[in-house]
């Protein structure tokens, strides 16, 4: 029997396999989409026999040292979509700063503000 001692997305292998609710394999981890500093996960591209597809952090039911489970059916795989652009987003904490009105609505009921990342 394999290792099933769940893990989190950080120790997440490239090659690890990705299988469906039923338990059928539909690719392998490619890599993880996250933004480390605030924790975040956002999904994983998988590498499949038709190209690489993009699974949602909340299709993701368990991920362990042996495969990620995730809650999706065999069809539900068969349409899921290609990663798309290269964007990556960063949490702006200043956005809120100073005296106007957005600027209070958003520190009042704690909105987030993304920006994009300007390429380096």
């Amino acid at each position: 029997m394999t290792d099933e001692t769940t893990i989190a997305y950080t120790a997440l292998a490239k090659g690890t396999p990705i299988l469906t609710a039923e338990g059928t394999e539909l690719g392998t981890v490619e890599h993880v989409l996250q933004d480390p500093s605030i924790d975040l996960f956002d999904g994983i591209a998988v590498k499949t026999s038709a190209g690489l597809r993009f699974v949602d952090a909340d299709l993701v039911g368990r991920i362990t040292t042996a495969a990620v489970h995730t809650t999706l059916t065999v069809d539900d795989a068969a349409a899921l979509p290609e990663p798309q652009g290269t964007e990556v987003l960063d949490a702006d904490p200043n956005e809120y700063e100073g005296n106007g009105l957005s600027a209070w609505f958003g520190r009042v009921f704690l909105r987030e503000h993304w920006m994009r990342r300007k390429n380096e």
